[in-house]
């Protein structure tokens, strides 16, 4: 099953499961990003990453990540390509 928008797009396959899966999600903003990985940490997810650019993934690239109780990846991301490094 496969569904993509203007915004992004997700997919699942048949076949055996994985194991600690990487989740992004996209946000509008670095406040937003900053607030998501403060309220995880607060709940118990452990950091994987706290809120910061990522220049090695492209200009622009802000983002955080935790690890879910499963230890599942989950990150929130701004894709802000206007800022210049």
């Amino acid at each position: 099953m496969s569904s993509s928008s203007a915004g992004g797009s997700f997919s699942l396959v048949r076949g055996e499961p994985t194991e600690h899966v990487h989740l992004a999600f996209p946000a509008l903003d670095d406040a937003t990003v900053e607030a998501f990985h403060r309220v995880a940490t607060a709940a118990g997810y452990r950091d994987n990453g706290g809120p910061g650019e990522r220049p090695e993934y492209h200009a622009g690239y802000y983002g955080a990540f935790v690890l879910d109780p499963d230890g599942n990846n989950v990150e929130v991301v701004h894709h802000n390509r206007r800022r210049q490094p």
